[in-house]
């Protein structure tokens, strides 16, 4: 049995991570900025704004002391934005960050001293495979995502020699509420940019009801995840984020045979 915390759980894929915990057996801990929105959870809830570094800190001390462990840590919560990078104002794109990144990141070192104390923990955040590969009109978003799987790989780095395991989960398209007002934003735009931000934002727009990934079964994978001994850095999940995955490597791997002499050209020739 796995203890858990989860940010975001009010709804979408953080509540089905819950709920799939919660059958497995496990315990959760599942937070939220509005606590009653997490009523029909069998679980502890908590009131959490993960932009306020004072409420991670009694949310997850406040978990641990309840549940009297942490075994995995979801970072879910986040927020979308569209519009291409000179659309977005610079306020959106810090305050995107903020969420999105700075957030995580005060979890992350929060949740540590508990995880290194017991020998054992897997930090999974939620990113998407907007975060591996991006194109016009989810720049911004994308570069919060990119920075996640940094820190995801980083902490494998430093934290699997102590027991800690950190996997970034890559979803593609998922049947929620994400591309919704409440959490997509959007910015101003700009004639410019009709034919390529505002294609994708047109795109953006026709997916509500067709999206190909089923979110209960991604959250039903990320527990079976969570009980794996050996879990990944990534786990891209839709055939979709596989697809987009498996181009952007075969991209890199040409764009890399094409101009390697160049690369490698500016080596010191005299062996020093």
């Amino acid at each position: 049995m796995l203890t858990w915390f989860i940010t975001g759980a009010s709804r979408g894929l953080g509540r089905l991570i819950a709920q799939a915990a919660l059958d497995r057996g496990d315990r959760v801990a599942a937070t939220a900025r509005t606590p009653s929105t997490l009523a029909g959870l069998d679980c502890l809830h908590l009131p959490l704004d993960v932009t306020d570094p004072a409420a991670v800190r009694a949310a997850v001390t406040t978990a641990h002391a309840e549940l009297g462990r942490l075994d995995v840590v979801v970072n879910n919560a986040g927020a979308g934005q569209m519009g291409a990078i000179e659309e977005v104002p610079d306020a959106a794109a810090r305050a995107l960050f903020d969420v999105n990144f700075f957030a995580v990141l005060d979890v992350i070192r929060t949740a540590l001293p508990i995880l290194r104390a017991q020998g054992s923990g897997h930090i999974i955040t939620i990113g998407s495979i907007g975060g591996f590969i991006q194109g016009a009109g989810m720049g911004l978003y994308g570069a919060t995502k990119f920075a996640l799987e940094a820190v995801t790989e980083a902490l494998n780095a430093e934290c699997r020699p102590l027991g800690i395991h950190a996997t970034i989960i890559e979803p593609g398209a998922l049947r929620t509420d994400f591309i919704s007002s409440d959490s997509m934003r959007h910015a101003p735009e700009l004639p410019a940019y009709t034919p390529t931000a505002g294609a994708r934002r047109e795109w953006i727009r026709t997916l509500p009801g067709t999206q190909p990934g089923d979110p209960a079964a991604a959250a039903r994978a990320i527990v079976d995840l969570a009980h794996t001994p050996n879990p990944p850095t990534r786990l891209p999940l839709g055939s979709d984020a596989v697809a987009r995955m498996e181009a952007k490597l075969a991209h890199v791997r040409a764009e890399l045979d094409h101009w390697r002499a160049v690369a490698e050209g500016i080596d010191y020739q005299d062996g020093r």
